[in-house]
Parts: C-alpha cells; structure tokens; sequence
C-alpha cells in the first residue's frame, strides 16, 4: 500500500478482548494512535482504551474500517460479520491475528486459515501476524533481555508484508517474514485441534 507523500497510515484494531488491548498496549507504548471498535457502543468500553493511554481511541466498527491497516483481533468465526462492513477491502491491509483452534479442516474448504479467511475480504491485502503469542505476553515490553520479541508475518502480498513488518519495528518486535499464506501461513495457524509449529512460540531477537 503506497501512502501519498507525507501521509502516514492510520491504524485500527476490530475486537478489544484480551488480544485487541494488548496490541493497543503495544500502539500506546509508542504513542501511535489507533483507533478500536467492538459490536458495543464505544461508550461501554472508553473507560478501558483511556486506561491503556490517550492514543486508543474507542470508535465504531464503520468508523474503524476507514483506517489503511486493521487489525483482525474477534473470534475466527466473527470474521465474517467484519468484513460485510465494506463492500470491498480495495487499498486496505487487513491483519490476521485470529486462530481457528476447533474448527475444521473441512469448515475451512481444506484451506490454511488465513486464505479461507482472505476470501471474505474481498479486494484486501491479508497478512497474518501477531497470533502466534498469547495475549498476555503479547501486551508486554517487546524488549527483553537485551533483544526484541519476534513476531512472524505470512502474506501473499510481499508490499503488505513489508508495511506490516516496518509497523511491527515501529512497535519494538523483530519481524520474521515467513513467506505466502500457504506455506509461512501454515506455521502460524490453528485448525481442527492443531497448533502451527510456530504457534506460542516466544523467541527473542537479538541484535
């Protein structure tokens, strides 16, 4: 995604459970604003973005999806409901942060759960990442022990990816890339009652 000269991306997290305010935490830690929406009223959860910091800001979901990157924090079943929020996803980078832990090979047309779920979002650009740590490890300082904690990007979009993985420098990870959805994806996914090999896997760059 080419940003016009001097515009910076904006940012959106769909779903703020315990994975959407930890990837708030990692925008907050770094006073980057990114707005966040639920199928609440943005009022029912204001209290709770203006904890994490002043740069979460609660919105709805229509007003979310006018961000250049949203992040895909809802149940994997939900994902769905969020991509009828636009007719086409064209220009948008939508970032796969759900597990399909419990469903089927066969619900997901035998397709890695990243390309089943790129399909809803027609015209987008999906890249999967940040779903490979729990929630509690994800909200923490990405610097520890001398290095940075990793994330894994997957993407068939190899421009996406790169965006994605300058934003997740942005944040204080070390990105890996990992390739297309139907190789790194594999990796970083669940289905059925299966984890990816890279799954919960907390690993630490170091320079």
């Amino acid at each position: 995604m080419n940003q016009p000269e001097n515009k910076e991306a904006s940012y959106a997290i769909v779903g703020f459970g315990k994975i959407g305010q930890a990837l708030a935490k990692a925008f907050a830690r770094k006073g980057i604003e990114v707005s966040v929406a639920t199928t609440r009223d943005p009022e029912d959860f204001a209290s709770d973005a203006a904890a994490i910091g002043p740069t979460i800001i609660p919105a709805t979901l229509s007003e979310t999806v006018k961000a250049d990157v949203i992040f895909l924090a809802v149940r994997f079943e939900s994902h769905p409901d969020v991509a009828k929020a636009l007719p086409s996803w064209e220009g948008k980078i939508i970032v796969d942060v759900t597990n399909a832990y419990g469903v089927s090979p066969e619900k997901l047309g035998g397709l890695p759960s990243a390309r089943f779920v790129a399909q809803a979002f027609t015209g987008g650009k999906l890249v999967k990442g940040f779903n490979h740590l729990g929630a509690a490890i994800l909200g923490q300082d990405p610097a520890v022990h001398g290095g940075r904690r990793v994330v894994f990007l997957a993407s068939d979009d190899e421009g996406a990816a790169a965006e994605i993985g300058v934003l997740a420098e942005n944040l204080g990870f070390s990105p890996i890339q990992l390739g297309g959805l139907s190789e790194g994806g594999l990796l970083v996914q669940a289905r059925g009652n299966s984890w990816g090999q890279l799954i919960f896997k907390d690993l630490v760059k170091f320079n």
